[in-house]
């Protein structure tokens, strides 16, 4: 089917919803390991605390997206699982800050992951079914510019709260700090708004009467969209199995990243390890400081990186994106100074940047249209089983291995994403295959 031609006004409105959703994330990957700190967790823990992220998507990923290439309801293909994630998603963001147990957190934080799950590869595919193969890389590289835009918002709207006179040290029963409540309110009401708009204003564009035939021929059933997922998985285009070890290193490393920077950083610049100090309360400020601006660096650098990609390919800008990545995981556990933290930030801006867009550039040439819900699921899959493998490994040689120091972490992460520059080298980008054979 031709897509029409989109400006870049309704390009940008199709993709706000990233804003609302990603904002979900930042305030995640900023706030969840200090919340389980508050909370009493120990530093060994906290991968495996982190486990509901990768679960989530493993399991409802690909499924949602098998069945989303077969939904054919009133508000579209995609709609349903937009609107149905974000309500469960803006739910779990306002209860999040008032857990009053460790338990209670871990249990939020894995029904508002699978929330999330729902809602983005439902979204990706939305992008891919909408836009021509010409307006791609503009779709998926404004997502990204809305990722790093969203975290940045989130990461820095902590210390915003501060600056506006609330009390950094004002905290509640549970040592959950006020400022990072109202943070995580403000994400609840962004996640469902945002989505709302992109839904209204672009809407889906309906199916052709062939693609209408083919699913009264073939309706949604649970056992049809797992037929999809099983056939989709063997008929996989070679380029997409290749991208799996780079997936796996540079994921594996942003998950270790988020999960253990304020501790390391806790240590590095405070020398302290104690949660309930406020030493490390002023940590998760600068962290949620630093995070804003390597989103910000990420921001303006996937718009830049929408014509490079265009002149060089999307491959060889990723490599340099994940190498700079790497150089500075490696250097940031020696940095003495804010201020050299901000500098060592452009290259995780840079490495977030190409992470979020340049893979799916490269994947949406190499699959049918038909089949952009059940790809994007199962690539999906190439992000969830590394942070899956981090989260189980992690634990069993941070004591050993590491000697129980956050900065160690960091510095692995640091040289698996320069792994994944190199393993990004030899991956060819195929013509997409004509077709796929019916299951």
């Amino acid at each position: 089917m031709t897509r029409p031609r989109l400006p870049l006004r309704r390009i940008v409105e199709m993709n706000l919803g990233f804003l609302g959703l990603q904002f979900s994330f930042g305030l995640q990957q900023a706030n969840m390991a200090p919340i389980y700190g508050y909370l009493g967790a120990d530093e060994a823990t906290l991968p495996l605390l982190w486990l509901a992220g990768p679960v989530t998507g493993l399991l409802i990923q690909p499924l949602i997206g098998a069945m989303s290439d077969r939904t054919n309801t009133r508000l579209g293909r995609r709609t349903p699982y937009f609107l149905i994630g974000a309500v469960l998603c803006s739910v779990c963001l306002f209860a999040m800050p008032y857990s009053r147990r460790l338990w209670m957190a871990a249990s939020l934080l894995w029904i508002l992951d699978a929330a999330n799950n729902v809602t983005m590869e439902p979204y990706r595919a939305y992008v891919g079914d909408r836009l021509g193969a010409n307006q791609r890389p503009l779709g998926f590289l404004t997502q990204s510019a809305f990722t790093g835009l969203a975290q940045t918002v989130s990461y820095l709207s902590p210390t915003l709260l501060v600056l506006i006179g609330f009390d950094k040290n004002a905290v509640d029963a549970s040592g959950i700090p006020e400022i990072t409540r109202i943070a995580f309110i403000i994400g609840a009401v962004l996640s469902l708004c945002t989505i709302l708009w992109s839904v209204i204003r672009v809407p889906e564009l309906p199916l052709s009467p062939q693609e209408q035939a083919r699913l009264q021929a073939d309706p949604l059933t649970f056992a049809g969209a797992l037929r999809d997922l099983k056939a989709a998985i063997i008929e996989m285009p070679r380029p997409m199995r290749q991208l799996a070890l780079a997936m796996l290193c540079q994921w594996y490393a942003m998950f270790a990243y988020w999960q253990f920077i304020t501790f390391a950083l806790a240590r590095s610049l405070h020398g302290t390890t104690n949660p309930a100090s406020s030493a490390f309360r002023d940590t998760v400020l600068t962290v949620g400081q630093l995070g804003a601006f390597y989103n910000a660096v990420a921001f303006v650098a996937a718009l830049a990186l929408i014509p490079l990609a265009r002149a060089w390919g999307a491959k060889r800008v990723h490599v340099l994106c994940l190498a700079a990545s790497g150089l500075s995981m490696v250097a940031i556990p020696a940095i003495p100074s804010e201020a050299g933290l901000f500098f060592a930030m452009i290259g995780i801006g840079l490495g977030w940047a190409g992470m979020m867009g340049n893979p799916y550039v490269m994947l949406a040439d190499m699959i049918p249209p038909e089949r952009n819900g059940v790809y994007m699921g199962i690539f999906n899959m190439f992000i969830v089983i590394p942070m899956m493998i981090e989260s189980l490994t992690i634990p069993l040689f941070f004591h050993g291995l590491m000697g129980g120091d956050a900065r160690a972490v960091i510095i692995t992460a640091g040289a698996l994403m320069l792994i994944a520059a190199v393993a990004t080298l030899p991956i060819g980008i195929a013509a997409r295959r004509p077709s796929f054979r019916r299951r």
